[in-house]
């Protein structure tokens, strides 16, 4: 027998509810999990189920209304341009810029990694465009998941949905173990020096119990309050450009006095094709920006929101990387950039040692809003 809201969640002053007494319904409410010969039914029924599921296409009004129905609570859209404009900033910017830009400069493009990241940041923008068109069409929390469920069916949304779990859980695990090895780094210490050593495999022998409690702290405050992570993040993301600020104009009035415009030429030493394969490869420094898009349900005016929020910390974006790479190849000639921590090496040669602590400590901002 099923039990009543009113008697499940308990009686409470002018009836309101007090207290909330889980179901077997709140976790399996299909009717086929209501008895074993019901299952039994559905079990022999999975063929012509997924055959049905295979071809099965859903429509904008199923995802803004009817999906939305089912969750009973509607989320507050409290987000505005502003918002969405750092989240998209902050989750952007991450580590990747300091390491990829030394990287791809010495490997593949040399001084022309300045058009690198204009051509990856034309094909972010591009991205954008159809990201903003879904999210303002079909404002809800499902982002390209529901896209696609509209676009292309069930059946490829479920393989998308599948992607994208996979990469949220592997980049979540890489970034945190990287934020331990930052952390590390800035307290004078071996990036190796807070796991734990243990008897298992080469590779997989070190526990990170700093890594657990970052994403555990982060996915506390991001579930907590959407607004109180917006503030945080926004707030980091500022302190960050200011940072960023820093390591350009401090990179190029070095270069200016020491008169390095010689670090410049050749401009193009691989050729286009080294040009556009570093473009390729940087282009993994603008991931991210789709998040933006799930926020859709909780802004304000998605139709205005949306489009200056994407578009606008996609513009941010691209221009500081663009500052970024000339500053590296104004301060440094691109033989002898490191591959690995180009900014930090490069600060070191001028004598700024302090500085590799303010790369780490913009590195570790990056990774944590990431």
């Amino acid at each position: 027998m099923a039990v009543s809201p009113t008697a499940r969640h308990g009686p409470g002053k002018g009836g309101r509810r007090r207290r909330f007494i889980p179901a077997k319904s709140d976790f399996l409410p299909e009717e086929s999990f209501q008895s074993l010969s019901n299952y039994g039914k559905a079990l022999s029924q999975t063929p012509q189920r997924f055959v049905r599921r295979l071809f099965a296409r859903s429509d904008a009004e199923v995802e803004q209304y009817d999906i939305r129905k089912r969750s009973e609570n509607d989320m507050k859209r409290n987000l505005r341009w502003w918002d969405l404009m750092w989240f998209g900033t902050g989750g952007v910017i991450g580590a990747g810029i300091f390491v990829l830009t030394g990287q791809e400069a010495h490997r593949h493009a040399g001084p022309s990694i300045i058009l690198s990241y204009v051509a990856a940041g034309i094909s972010a923008m591009l991205s954008v465009f159809c990201y903003t068109e879904f999210a303002v069409e079909i404002p809800v929390a499902g982002g390209a998941f529901a896209y696609l469920r509209v676009e292309l069916g069930d059946f490829m949304a479920f393989i998308a949905a599948g992607n994208i779990i996979l990469d949220s859980m592997l980049g979540a695990a890489a970034v945190s173990r990287a934020w331990t090895s930052y952390f590390a780094t800035l307290l004078n210490h071996h990036p190796n020096d807070f796991r734990i050593s243990t008897s298992l495999a080469k590779d997989y022998s070190l526990l990170d119990p700093m890594a657990v409690t970052i994403l555990i702290l982060t996915g506390t405050l991001a579930i907590w309050s959407t607004r109180a992570a917006s503030i945080a993040n926004w707030t980091a993301s500022i302190v960050q450009m200011f940072i960023i600020l820093f390591v350009i104009v401090a990179g190029c009035v070095s270069s200016l006095v020491k008169v390095q415009f010689s670090n410049l030429t050749p401009f193009m030493p691989y050729g286009i094709r080294g040009t556009f394969k570093a473009a390729s490869i940087i282009f993994f420094a603008y991931g991210g920006f789709d998040s933006i898009s799930t926020l859709a349900e909780e802004t304000a005016d998605p139709g205005k929101d949306i489009p200056i929020g994407l578009v606008g910390s996609m513009s941010i974006i691209t221009l500081v990387y663009c500052f970024m790479a000339l500053t590296l190849s104004l301060m440094e000639k691109y033989t002898e950039i490191d591959s690995n921590a180009g900014f930090s090496v490069a600060f070191k040669k001028l004598g700024w040692n302090w500085a590799q602590y303010v790369v780490a400590l913009c590195a570790l901002k990056g990774m944590t809003s990431v």
